[in-house]
């Protein structure tokens, strides 16, 4: 019982020190990658620190006071965890730009799954709109 508990622990403890060295073995692998390719040419004020799109799909829908306060809570929370990422030292532009995407995207999921199936139906017709929409703008800006 006793040689269990202890063979547990041991396992336990290995697996921490894996997890807390992966970053570092990562990282290393990462700043060999970043070196070889060109740097960005965005300034920093121009890289957008939230994403556009994330209030345009929901304009024009009609909320409950429920949906619009689980909403704010929502909007409170992803844009703490934004700036965090704005803040961050450790991270280079593009790592921040993507990650502050992907914070969007999981905003507009998070909100999406609030919705009635009315509004969800809504929401993906604007979105399918807009990206017809882009795919028609990228395709004259090509020719």
């Amino acid at each position: 019982m006793k040689l269990k508990r202890l063979a547990g622990w041991v396992t336990a403890v290995a697996g921490f020190l894996f997890l807390s060295a992966a970053p570092g073995l990562t990282c290393a692998q990462d700043s060999k990658l970043a070196t070889a390719q060109p740097p960005r040419m965005l300034a920093p004020a121009a890289r957008p620190t939230r994403d556009p799109r994330s209030t345009e799909e929901f304009a024009g829908l009609k909320f409950t006071a429920d949906q619009k306060g689980k909403i704010d809570e929502i909007h409170q929370r992803m844009a703490a965890r934004k700036e965090v990422v704005v803040k961050s030292e450790t991270l280079h532009a593009d790592q921040k730009d993507a990650m502050v995407a992907g914070l969007g995207r999981m905003e507009r999921g998070e909100i999406i799954k609030l919705l009635t199936p009315e509004q969800q139906k809504e929401v993906l017709k604007k979105a399918r709109a807009a990206q017809a929409a882009a795919r028609e703008d990228k395709k004259q800006s090509s020719q």
